[in-house]
């Protein structure tokens, strides 16, 4: 049978094509990706003329429909009409479309689809619009393919046509994400030799591809010189520089370029997003007095700390023992009704378990179950979980019980029903286990593979087979 200090150890058209009239029919979801894909089989060999003459509701749906049909033998077919879809006036790829596309299509283990469509297309004397050309460029994003985005953008003008910036953009993203900021540069400046001009997205990728790479003298030059174009910068740009002098650890340099912002203001101002930053990197330096200066200034500026900005300083008080400051901080913070006590207290909780102070985050949860405050689904995992791996287990279904009443368990995961389960079958805690394994089946709840056998052996104890048969069927 497995043990609690087992679980504890397992635990730890065109294509651009020229604009055909669509006349929309309205025919079931499910039936039109299946006319699309026999039409397009019927008539393999004009895709794009065949797509024109047909007259379905084009939405996500259909476009996933036709994808999964010609997944995985017909990859090129069903990305023409992916790129053809793309060009609808009526319809737009989401982002899950594209992440979809990128799958069906096998586009990052086989990149060669992209350019087996674009020689399709030049062999045929397809026209070819800039905008099927940003439909392929945002698959190479989604896919991160920087190389093959960089040989796209060559065979731009083989179809008489000339990049935009955005176009540059992306392919400089893909670079910078890459940490290539050689070739990023060299983008860059072939936009001026095709008469382009860095828009505010290009400074802040390339800022942003500085900082990563740990260019900040680059970074700070091409601040710099996006100002001496008239690109103004705003918050984003001032934030990417910020965030690269905190990943450096030079935060004197950060602090001051937090007063430039503040002092320009506008769009130039900090967001929570910005104080939030400087303020982690704070804390992470164990600097949490400096760090309490900034949400004094934050706050001065009328910008409200997040749920996440306080979290970061309660776990901070409690890393340096400090938990009564972490107390007259949510006193405070409350005050400004951008936070709730059960979020400040719920991360309390977190912060006290995590930081081996077991019996303050227990005093803690049971205050706030005491005045009503509801903890986070987070804070109940993790004192249900202490409780139970310190064996009092009916302790934890006791508290198990009272959050459920509550109504706190609704993010729960099977883990912690998992081990409260096995805990009192081990113990003989027979009915209190039926009453959690019925409870387990009501909400689907599945048990975790390892305690399966173990846990129904017990349960057959309890006269109830039926309930033994239910729980040996929900096992991962």
């Amino acid at each position: 049978m497995m043990t609690l200090s087992s679980i504890s150890r397992f635990m730890s058209s065109s294509v651009g094509l020229k604009s055909h009239k669509f006349s929309i029919l309205r025919f079931s979801s499910a039936s039109d990706g299946e006319i699309v894909y026999n039409r397009l089989q019927e008539n393999g060999g004009n895709i794009e003329q065949t797509l024109s003459s047909i007259n379905v509701h084009l939405d996500s749906k259909c476009v996933s429909q036709v994808l999964k049909r010609c997944y995985p033998s017909q990859s090129q077919m069903g990305l023409r009409f992916f790129i053809w879809a793309g060009l609808h006036s009526s319809y737009r790829h989401s982002y899950f479309m594209y992440s979809q596309a990128c799958e069906l299509c096998e586009i990052k283990l086989n990149p060669s689809v992209i350019f087996d469509v674009l020689e399709a297309y030049r062999i045929e004397g397809r026209v070819v619009s800039l905008k099927a050309f940003k439909v392929v460029f945002n698959l190479c994003k989604e896919a991160k393919l920087a190389d093959e985005a960089l040989r796209v953008l060559r065979k731009i003008p083989d179809f008489g046509l000339r990049p935009d910036t955005t176009v540059y953009n992306v392919v400089i993203r893909l670079f910078c994400d890459k940490g290539n900021m050689n070739v990023a540069e060299r983008l860059v400046k072939e936009m001026g030799l095709v008469d382009l001009l860095p828009d505010l997205i290009t400074y802040v990728v390339m800022i942003n591809g500085f900082c990563k790479v740990g260019r900040l003298d680059d970074a700070c030059g091409l601040f710099k010189v996006m100002k001496g174009h008239g690109c103004l910068p705003n918050a984003v740009v001032y934030s990417a520089l910020l965030d690269g002098f905190c990943r450096s650890e030079n935060m004197e340099r950060a602090l001051e370029l937090l007063t430039e912002m503040e002092k320009e203001g506008g769009d130039c101002s900090p967001n929570v997003v910005t104080y939030t930053s400087v303020i982690q990197k704070l804390c992470d330096k164990g600097r949490s007095k400096e760090a309490l200066v900034i949400l004094d200034r934050m706050e001065a500026c009328g910008c409200a700390p997040s749920r996440v900005t306080v979290s970061i300083l309660i776990k901070s008080f409690c890393v340096e023992d400090q938990v009564e400051e972490a107390y007259k901080l949510i006193d405070r913070v409350v005050v400004g009704r951008s936070v709730t006590y059960s979020d400040c207290y719920s991360s309390l909780v977190v912060s006290l378990a995590r930081g081996r102070k077991p019996e303050e985050a227990e005093k803690v949860l049971r205050m706030m179950l005491d005045s009503g405050l509801k903890p986070n689904s987070l804070a109940c995992s993790i004192m249900l979980k202490k409780v139970c791996l310190e064996g009092r287990v009916i302790d934890g279904f006791c508290l198990f019980d009272e959050l459920e009443k509550m109504e706190c368990l609704s993010s729960i995961d099977s883990d912690t029903y998992s081990i409260l389960l096995v805990g009192l079958c081990e113990q003989r805690h027979l009915l209190e286990a039926a009453k959690l394994a019925r409870l387990m089946l009501n909400k689907g709840i599945k048990l975790k593979a390892p305690y399966v056998d173990s846990i129904a052996e017990i349960l057959k104890k309890s006269g109830d087979e039926e309930l033994v048969k239910h729980v040996s069927r929900i096992a991962f």
